[in-house]
């Protein structure tokens, strides 16, 4: 894991600060950023958005699909986790705790907004960072290949049926238009372009000029995550200060989450007596989340100044820590398991 990886709760929380300062002093900034859009989408962030979104798919290898017969159970468990249970876990938590327990403490517009941004991570099954969790917990990264590819090609049809659903289910109106485009814009296309660029790169098949594009482009990919930070708190700023309880209660159920549906999935894992360095990544990719694409599909929907958009952005300051926390349960606990 380089640095950035390692400390990239450090890097958000560090870009969050950087947000709120300069949304409090030069506020005219940020207005003029949120009012470049169009269709909904605000331009500024779809740049940056991609910037952190298209190296990731470049990463995706579609012809690692063909081997997925080989060890099905693992993936059978990812799919499970991913598409049956964590999207609706997380709507039920959300509903829970900001319906019911921290009903006195926010009202019920920005209630809804921060149900939301928890439903957009649930459905959003996590593509890159999933990678450096194998490698960690000496997974096969071959097989975590083939999940994370299968994931994507079902998110490009699933994303927004499941999403659409459970904003329904939570009395929150549906702009389809809207998440089909934003379906579009930030998985299909970048999925394509970055399945033809991988193509073109990797004709050799010896990785070389693919390695060192990803390379290249990765410290692009850090300024978009930073960026869009800085970004989203600025905006925020003014509710941040008046409510600094906000993130700490955005917070509270997508730990819950995460380490609830690795409970789950590690159980499982055993159960079904897969080995070590198959149910250590499976588990992974089922817990973390997309947090880029539920980022941007948040601020489409709701808007840079939605709480819905803020919850996404907490989930990216939360979840680093606490998989770093799995990562080190799984290597203590490879015993369990006869690989």
């Amino acid at each position: 894991m380089g640095l950035f990886e390692r400390y990239l709760s450090v890097w958000v929380a560090l870009a969050i600060i950087a947000g709120i300062a300069l949304g409090i002093a030069v506020p005219g900034v940020f207005t003029v950023v949120s009012e470049l859009e169009y269709a909904h989408v605000n331009l500024v962030i779809a740049v940056l958005i991609w910037l952190m979104i298209y190296p990731i798919m470049v990463q995706v290898d579609f012809s690692s699909i063909k081997d997925v017969g080989k060890k099905p159970k693992g993936l059978v468990l990812t799919l499970v986790i991913n598409w049956l249970i964590k999207p609706f876990t997380m709507a039920l938590l959300g509903w829970l705790f900001f319906k019911g327990l921290f009903a006195d403490w926010v009202d019920p517009q920005t209630a809804s907004e921060y149900i939301a941004g928890m439903i957009l991570l649930g459905v959003a099954p996590c593509t890159a960072m999933v990678f450096i969790w194998s490698q960690l917990t000496k997974g096969d990264a071959n097989y975590t290949l083939v999940q994370v590819s299968i994931n994507d090609v079902i998110m490009i049809f699933a994303f927004a049926p499941i999403a659409g659903l459970l904003l329904g289910v939570t009395d929150i109106t549906v702009p389809w238009d809207t998440l089909l485009l934003s379906v579009v814009l930030y998985v299909l296309i970048p999925l394509i372009v970055g399945a033809l660029t991988r193509k073109k790169l990797d004709k050799a098949n010896d990785h070389t000029r693919l390695n060192n594009f990803l390379a290249t482009m990765k410290p692009w990919s850090i300024v978009g995550l930073l960026a869009t930070v800085v970004l989203l708190f600025g905006f925020q700023s003014e509710t941040i200060i008046e409510k600094p309880q906000a993130i700490v209660l955005i917070a509270i159920p997508l730990l819950i989450q995460t380490y609830g549906i690795f409970a789950v999935a590690y159980f499982l894992a055993k159960k079904m007596k897969l080995p070590h360095n198959v149910a250590a990544p499976a588990c992974m990719i089922g817990t973390s989340n997309f947090f880029e694409l539920a980022v941007a599909v948040a601020i489409s929907l709701f808007g840079l100044h939605s709480g819905a958009a803020l919850a996404t952005v907490v989930g990216v300051l939360v979840e680093v820590p606490v998989m770093l926390s799995l990562v080190w349960f799984a290597n203590r606990t490879r015993h369990w398991f006869n690989d």
